[in-house]
């Protein structure tokens, strides 16, 4: 039967607010030495550390640079870069002490400076990095010494520790960022526990292990190769196979079939990972709330985690925050209601219902089945819906963060702070429903600056009751995470926020393949 990873979600405020030891390693050193390849269902199109989008892109760069810091499985942080870190008074000035020894990849060194000239990229506009407005409200940053960074913040913020580890926070060499930063989309010089090799975006992506890694003990693997297989079934078969030792993602249908396969351990791990289908609350007809509210009347929630998850998720209310995120607060969950749907539908302007067109990306295929099942469950409400599916490349070019309705994919973030200021704030990065909502982003603020839990729990149920009465986007259901590998490998931990992979601690053990 497949096994399932338990883990408890940590307050990660307390973990951060002092500083920390560097990381420990296990008793027994695992085995060094060979190749581990991976699969994954889409290419990689960028590898910049700065602009990743996708979980491939997340992955290699995860591989390629670090961060100052990086989260657990149990979502606590931990050092990277950073050795250890404190805070004045207020929460609003935060040091920094790295690493000493430290090498990018072309052997020069790591610096205080490099972390500067890293996040005033990030801040700045033009570099248009989804890290801008995931990192902190960062005033200022300032190397003290070549060892110490200093970040003033413009209020108080008990998460910043964890923020740092965002996905797209990766520190870069300063004089890369000088000459030209966009060489970033396929190159790579980080200091991460890997070298790139070769990259073909839509085939193969190679690294090998960095010889100058600051942790002599790891990574324990030679080379790591990362296969694209645009096709679930293909993907599944080469793993029973021993063609491939990690599946990073899989569907429920092939989660079944895997679990039983001879020599493969299928795994499991609850998340906060969720299809949402988001509405342009700036454009006819969803800028009316009745028309949004209509919507989420239709759905049948418990027949979605069923249906789209597979048995494998849990319900969603319409608000980010599943079960898995510190400060999330249970409330009724919406249940279909037809007639109220109708009336609210007409009550916009629509007593003959209405003709819409639902766009959903080819990857991952859930996005077409969550549309296809909407589109069923909305139509005796009068809602008329075409559902229109395209490659996800096109998707990205011409529908993401730019169209009207469609169906989204994220990841678990590592806070509550995280994912609101990712999606739903009117200044968030990946803002797609244009929801701007003044009370919302107040309530926001106040949740990062407020020390105190029981006040920041207050605060945060009453922004979940917001966007469930509001429904800038649709969040029917969460996803647990699915992946599977070979019996062999060893010390792999499936991450519940779906963008963290932590495969310097992975090695190969007894009845691996030896490959060149």
């Amino acid at each position: 039967m497949p096994s399932v990873t338990r883990r408890h979600f940590l307050a990660g405020t307390a973990l951060a607010l002092g500083a920390l030891p560097q990381i420990s390693l296990a008793a027994e050193a695992p085995k060094r030495g060979g190749v581990l390849r991976i699969s994954v269902d889409q290419g990689a199109a960028v590898i910049h550390p700065l602009l990743a989008r996708v979980n491939p892109e997340y992955l290699i760069t995860e591989l390629l640079y670090s961060n100052l810091t990086r989260l657990k499985p149990d979502m606590a942080v931990e050092p990277d870069l950073a050795l250890s870190w404190q805070h004045a008074a207020g929460l609003t000035e935060w040091t920094f002490k790295l690493r000493p020894n430290v090498s990018f990849h072309d052997g020069s060194p790591l610096t205080a400076d490099d972390v500067v000239a890293t996040f005033k990229a990030i801040l700045d506009p033009k570099t248009a990095s989804p890290a801008r407005t995931n990192v902190g409200p960062i005033r200022d940053v300032a190397a003290v010494d070549a060892a110490t960074v200093k970040f003033t913040l413009s209020g108080s913020f008990a998460d910043f520790p964890v923020a740092l580890a965002y996905t797209n926070a990766r520190i870069v060499p300063a004089k890369v960022i000088a000459s030209d930063l966009a060489s970033l989309a396929t190159k790579a010089n980080g200091s991460g526990p890997f070298r790139l090799v070769s990259y073909e975006p839509d085939r193969k992506i190679v690294v090998e292990r960095n010889p100058a890694y600051y942790d002599p003990a790891r990574p324990a693997l030679d080379r790591v190769e990362i296969l694209v297989y645009p096709d679930r079934t293909a993907e599944a078969s080469a793993l029973i196979s021993g063609d491939i030792d990690l599946m990073l993602s899989t569907t429920p249908g092939e989660y079944e079939r895997l679990g039983k396969a001879a020599g493969v351990k299928a795994l499991r791990v609850p998340s906060g990972q969720f299809l949402n289908v988001n509405m342009g609350c700036d454009q006819k007809p969803f800028n009316d709330v009745r028309v949004r509210q209509a919507l989420a009347l239709t759905i049948d929630r418990q027949a979605m985690a069923g249906f789209v998850a597979g048995g494998y998720g849990t319900p969603g209310n319409d608000t980010p925050l599943s079960p898995a995120y510190r400060f999330y607060k249970d409330s009724a969950l919406k249940k279909p209601d037809i007639a109220k749907a109708k009336q609210l539908l007409a009550a916009a302007g629509y007593p003959s219902g209405i003709d819409l067109t639902m766009v959903a990306s080819d990857k991952p295929d859930t996005r077409t089945q969550l549309g296809v099942a909407i589109r069923e469950m909305a139509a005796p409400a009068g809602f008329r819906i075409n559902v229109q599916t395209m490659p996800h490349a096109t998707y990205l070019d011409q529908v993401w963060k730019k169209g009207n309705f469609y169906v989204g994919f994220y990841n678990m973030q590592p806070t509550a702070d995280a994912i609101f200021k990712l999606l739903y704030t009117s200044d968030a990065a990946w803002n797609e429903t244009r929801w701007n909502n003044p009370r919302f982003d107040e309530l926001i603020t106040a949740a990062r600056s407020e020390t105190d839990d029981a006040n920041r729990a207050a605060l945060y149920e009453r922004a979940q009751a917001m966007m469930t009465e509001e429904v800038p986007s649709v969040i029917p259901v969460f996803f647990d995470i699915l992946a599977a590998q070979r019996a062999y490998v060893e010390g792999y931990q499936l991450h519940p926020r779906g963008s963290v992979f932590r495969l310097d601690l992975v090695s190969l053990g007894a009845g691996a393949p030896k490959r060149a």
